[in-house]
């Protein structure tokens, strides 16, 4: 099998999220994207992160109803501090016999080299995917000339340039600007439920 990872703090998850997991299934032609939930980044150690079930839960109001995305609790069944190349050692573990491509975003991709132990995370996957949020080849943005085959494991996700984040959303929400539509319905109708953000 071919599988997707996409690993993200998801506070909140949005149609950009979506969008990216999307494509990544399509154009690399996986069979499972997992959904990868990070309970505690560790290099957002100062921002006050939305609590781990509330973030679990808007991930299950959209994910149950797609096949062929799984969230998974990986990060949140072990104890911290949660990096990608640990998770990614995990997957190996459990799916010894499948491809497993890891899904990025432009922006992630330039911080590569900042990531835990970034060379063993370049190793451990078959592809890395990268949807840019500029129309540049992602093969020729800068990154550390030191990460050893990261050019060949390279993968550009084609789409629309979607310039919705979600530090953005909840910004919006604090000042009372609208956000309705950055979002899957079911999860805009949770954050206000239970008045998130504000």
């Amino acid at each position: 099998m071919k599988i997707g990872i996409f690993g993200g703090t998801f506070d909140p998850p949005h149609m950009g999220h979506f969008i990216l997991a999307s494509e990544g299934y399509s154009q690399l032609g996986l069979d499972r994207v997992f959904w990868v939930l990070t309970p505690t980044p560790p290099h957002k150690p100062d921002r006050n992160i939305t609590a781990h079930e509330l973030r679990e839960k808007m991930l299950e109001l959209v994910l149950e109803r797609d096949p062929n995305f799984i969230l998974s609790r990986v990060d949140i069944k072990r104890p911290p501090p949660h990096y990608a190349v640990d998770t990614l050692e995990i997957f190996q573990e459990n799916h010894p016999d499948d491809e497993l491509f890891y899904l990025i975003g432009g922006d992630s991709l330039r911080d590569l080299h900042l990531w835990e132990r970034p060379q063993q995370l370049i190793d451990r996957v078959d592809g890395l995917a990268v949807y840019s949020r500029s129309q540049a080849n992602p093969a020729s943005n800068q990154y550390d000339p030191e990460l050893k085959g990261l050019d060949k494991k390279l993968i550009r996700i084609e789409g629309p340039l979607i310039q919705i984040s979600s530090s953005d959303i909840r910004l919006r929400i604090r000042e009372g600007r609208p956000y309705r539509y950055f979002l899957p319905t079911f999860i805009h109708s949770f954050i206000e439920k239970h008045h998130l953000y504000s």
